[in-house]
């Protein structure tokens, strides 16, 4: 089929090129020009969104939105919007607020344009291995575009998760777990780096990923990373966050759930960052007040 995706980063660079290889006319826009990055793999690289519309030649036009999510989405939605057909499908691949989603749809029915969120997970490894998605909107607009969604995806690696915004929600929860997991590994590899036993990680993250219960994707790249830096030499220890951790522990406070396990993890991330806490030394101030305690001096 016929779609073009705007936004040329590491995921919708690589969406772009699967989505050639298998044979079907990609139009790809960027805020700067990467012409000859798109026309190694066949794509059709256009200057302005303006000029995308014009290069279709079917008549419903399919836009897929990676850029981050908020205010650079509005903006290219806008953009699109200006040059589209009613009828016209538009698809927000990225990591966008589930609500959010949900807003933007009804905006643009009003409009007479169809909708879609579709959470994307697979990273850098997408293009190689296929993608995992997860897609919101009308059934009938799903249907439309499923062909693109089956190529891009691995094998039984899509579904239409339900209306608006379920698309997205389903990937924050997806990002929530993924969060916990990556805690729990680093938590775990800690205690056997600081073991008395002197012990291989690497050989240890091979083992498990030999049938253990713990075996998964994640381990297997991490036994990747340890196999050629089993110190983790030069990677400082500053974990970012997506934002998806965070709305998913919001998520949780808004419906009473008890999501612990993902909200410590989230907060290990904030801790991860700082070069000295101001809380820790609160805290030894206040025991060598009470009890007596030495404080190490800066």
């Amino acid at each position: 089929m016929e779609l073009a995706i705007l936004g040329m980063g590491r995921m919708g660079l690589n969406m772009a090129h699967r989505l050639c290889d298998f044979g079907h006319k990609v139009l790809c826009w960027n805020r700067t020009s990467m012409e000859s990055e798109v026309r190694a793999f066949g794509g059709n690289f256009i200057l302005s969104i303006d000029g995308i519309a014009k290069n279709f030649t079917q008549g419903r036009r399919v836009y897929i939105i990676m850029v981050p999510a908020g205010n650079p989405v509005d903006k290219i939605i806008d953009e699109i919007m200006k040059s589209a057909s009613a009828g016209d499908i538009i698809i927000d691949g990225g990591n966008s607020n589930y609500k959010d989603s949900m807003a933007r749809a009804s905006r643009l029915a009003k409009e007479g344009f169809s909708f879609m969120d579709c959470g994307t997970s697979g990273g850098v490894w997408g293009y190689e291995n296929g993608y995992c998605l997860m897609v919101g909107g009308l059934e009938a607009d799903f249907k439309f575009v499923e062909p693109a969604f089956r190529d891009l995806a691995i094998k039984d690696g899509y579904i239409h998760a339900g209306p608006h915004g379920s698309g997205h929600y389903v990937k924050m929860i997806h990002n929530g777990i993924e969060y916990g997991m990556l805690q729990a590994y680093g938590e775990g590899f800690e205690l056997l780096k600081k073991s008395e036993f002197d012990l291989d990680l690497h050989k240890v993250s091979r083992l498990w990923n030999k049938g253990s219960v713990v075996r998964s994707w994640l381990l297997e790249l991490l036994e990747n990373s340890l196999s050629e830096n089993p110190s983790l030499e030069g990677i400082k220890g500053f974990v970012e966050d997506s934002g998806e951790g965070r709305w998913t522990v919001l998520d949780a406070i808004e419906k009473s759930v008890s999501a612990p396990v993902i909200t410590m993890s989230l907060l290990s991330r904030f801790t991860s960052r700082q070069e000295e806490s101001f809380s820790a030394k609160i805290i030894a101030a206040l025991r060598n007040r009470f009890g007596g305690h030495n404080v190490k001096k800066d």
